[in-house]
């Protein structure tokens, strides 16, 4: 059990360090992306609808796999989709 609280620690530790934009990469992003990536950020207009496109993507692909997780439409109780909601 100690095993596992120290290794959720250390995880927690690295893991705000891979967050977190170094100083010289927060210089070079634009206001409302510092401190959240590394790199310059977006050089155009265009950088930011392809981000635009690519987030409406992401948010709708995780409605749909939460609508059909938890709503399968599947009424065979043999289904696999059933074996996880039964859990």
């Amino acid at each position: 059990m100690m095993k596992i609280k120290y290794l959720i620690m250390v995880l927690f530790a690295l893991s705000f360090q891979v967050v977190s934009a170094c100083p010289v990469c927060e210089k070079q992003q634009p206001k409302i992306t510092q401190g959240l990536t590394h790199g310059a950020g977006p050089q155009s207009n265009w950088d930011w609808v392809i981000i635009a496109i690519i987030t409406a993507v992401t948010v709708l692909t995780f409605i749909y796999s939460l609508k059909y997780l938890i709503k399968p439409g599947e009424k065979n109780n043999d289904h696999i989709k059933q074996s996880i909601l039964s859990n």
